[in-house]
Parts: structure tokens; C-alpha cells; sequence
């Protein structure tokens, strides 16, 4: 059986379910709005169904949902939040008009991340950027899940980041969101709750040979996007969201699923230029005619169009929910 939702009642549901595991109104209403916008975009395996994940580490101990986020500005250019083992979304929002204003006067600037968590759909952000007029580049790590080619055990997490350009209308022209895995590991988290099969490629068994089955995945390792090159974007990552935002690494990193360890501590950074202070009103002209290749050859779209597509849709009918999944949620709420 499922349900219908609008995205209001999404909303409301992620965030009763959060408070009622323990967060404190700001920090639930924070990640229920992330909740909301992964919803709208179809990205089920970042929406509605890791409410119950939230709101189970809310009320276990990995997550802090009362936590204050700290502030530091170490330079100019430089926005350094503690998240205090909390949510990733509150310590984002509370940097972020220090981080926002900082790029505007010095023509760049980044803000970094410790103490922090699972950050939910990291072209979210990029895209926040893009709509502030800004040029986002984001990163963030998670628990280890990728092997270096040629080994075993996982060294750096799925460690995605995210480009969003903004059009100058308010707006993102297109958004760029890729893990440095051939999947994302949520999606193979999705298909072992589902007991579907995942598909031939996208990961390792404990013993390095490919599976197609999801639980056996998820004992294994993830294979990194395109072999050694996946690894060495992951690795990238690993660098500026772990070793620069001083959070720690992927290895020592709790998991994000499960009660197992404590808060995992890992981190984020992300970059922000303005245009203006780089190439001007040719920024906007050359990205325009980059995209405008992209988009006249028949077949082709731009990063992002089929989030963006999802919207209006998801807007008009709601999102459809399993009656289980519905079922878990509301039992925080009471």
C-alpha cells in the first residue's frame, strides 16, 4: 500500500519525526527542508526514506539534534564551522551568509566543515550557490567505502562533489553532482531494503569479486567511477573535505547507516567565486554558449535537467510513499 504526499506534508512529516527523536525546531526544520528538496527532485534514496536513518541517530546518540554550530573566520576568505556532531545542514545554514559575503568581497572564498555528518544531496548546496549568483564547487566525504585500485579494504567513502553555475537570472544553468563511485551507495542501500539485485560494476564483495548482490555490496566495497580515475577524484575529495576542513578521515568515519560507532565527524568545503571579480559579463556569455553546445545536439541535456524536470511534476501530484515507510517515520513523531 502507499501513500500520497504533497511536498508540504513532507515536509511536516520529516520534520515532526525528527523532532520527535530529539532534535531541537531549527536543526529538524533544517534537514526537513533538504528532505523536501530531494523529494522534489525524485531523488528518493536522499528523501523521505533516510528520515528514519536521521531520526534513529537522533535518538541513539550519532547525531547531537540539539547542537549548536560555532563559527570562525581564520582569514578573510575563510568561514570554519564545528558542527558540533550534529546535522550538516544547521552548520551550513550558519555559515552561510558570512561564507556568501566573504566570497563577494574577496572575489572567492570557502567554508569548511568538521564535527559534522551526512550533508544529504550535495548538488543542493552547489545549486544554493548558483542561485546567490555565485559559481558553487562543493565537496564532502563520507565513511569508507572505496578500495584504491589494486586492493581490498576501503580507504576513502563515496566522496561526491557537486559545480553549479549560475545563469544570472537567479537561477542555476546547469548542476554537476557525481560520487567518485560508479553509484551512489544509497542507491545499493535502497535495492538491499527493496531486495532487488544491483547491477554487474557497481561493486565488490568482501573478497574483491564483483556482485550483483546488494547485501553482499554492502559488506564489500564500492567500485570507484571509471577505475583508478574514480579513485583519484575520490581521493581529491578526501583532501579538501576531510584533511583540509580538518574532520577525520573516511576510515575512522562511523557509518551513516546503522547504530553501530559514534557521531562519524566528517566534513565538508565548499568554494564559491564571483564572477564578477573573474571574467565579468563574459562569465555568463561563455557558460550560456558552453551550455547552448550541449543543448542543440539532438538527445543531449545539461547536468541537472532531469532534477529540474522532476519539479514541476512532482509539484503538481505529490510524491507516492510506501505505507512501511510512512509507518516508520510516524513512529518517531509519537
Amino acid at each position: 500500500m502507499t501513500e500520497n504526499l504533497t511536498l508540504n506534508e513532507v515536509g511536516a512529516l520529516a520534520q515532526a519525526a525528527l523532532a520527535g527523536a530529539g532534535a531541537n525546531a531549527t536543526n529538524a526544520a533544517s534537514v526537513a527542508r533538504s528532505t523536501v528538496r530531494a523529494e522534489r527532485d525524485g531523488i528518493r534514496s536522499h528523501g523521505l526514506m533516510y528520515v528514519p536513518i536521521y531520526a534513529g541517530h537522533v535518538a541513539c546518540g550519532k547525531v547531537d539534534g540539539n547542537a549548536v554550530p560555532k563559527i570562525s573566520r581564520p582569514a578573510a576568505g575563510s568561514v570554519r564551522v564545528d558542527a558540533g556532531c550534529g546535522f550538516a545542514h544547521p552548520a551550513i545554514d550558519a555559515g552561510w551568509d558570512a561564507f556568501t559575503d566573504a566570497a563577494r568581497t574577496n572575489g572567492v572564498a570557502a567554508l569548511s566543515l568538521h564535527n559534522s555528518y551526512n550533508c544529504g544531496v550535495l548538488g543542493h548546496h552547489a545549486e544554493r550557490l548558483a542561485e546567490d549568483g555565485l559559481l558553487g564547487l562543493c565537496f564532502t566525504h563520507a565513511p569508507a567505502s572505496i578500495a584504491p585500485t589494486g586492493g581490498r579494504q576501503p580507504v576513502i567513502g563515496t566522496n561526491p562533489f557537486s559545480l553549479a553555475v549560475p545563469d544570472g537570472e537567479g537561477g542555476a544553468l546547469l548542476v554537476i553532482d557525481q560520487s567518485a563511485s560508479a553509484i551512489a551507495k544509497s542507491e545499493i542501500m535502497l535495492r538491499a531494503r527493496e531486495g532487488e539485485p544491483i547491477e554487474a560494476g557497481w561493486a565488490f564483495d568482501s573478497e574483491g569479486n564483483v556482485t550483483t548482490d546488494a547485501a553482499a555490496a554492502l559488506k564489500g566495497s564500492m567500485a570507484p567511477a571509471g577505475g583508478q580515475k574514480g579513485f583519484g577524484v575520490g581521493l581529491t575529495v578526501e583532501v579538501l573535505a576531510s584533511c583540509l576542513a580538518g574532520a577525520v578521515l573516511s576510515r575512522d568515519a562511523s557509518p551513516f547507516s546503522g547504530d553501530k560507532g559514534g557521531p562519524p565527524k566528517t566534513g565538508q568545503c565548499f568554494v564559491a567565486f564571483d564572477p564578477a571579480a573573474f571574467a565579468g559579463a563574459a562569465f555568463l556569455a561563455q557558460t550560456r554558449a558552453l551550455a547552448d553546445a550541449i543543448t542543440s545536439q539532438e538527445g543531449a541535456r545539461l547536468p541537472g535537467a532531469r532534477r529540474t524536470g522532476n519539479r514541476a511534476r512532482i509539484d503538481r501530484d505529490g510524491v507516492v510513499v510506501d505505507a512501511s515507510l510512512l509507518a516508520r517515520i510516524r513512529a518517531f513523531s509519537r
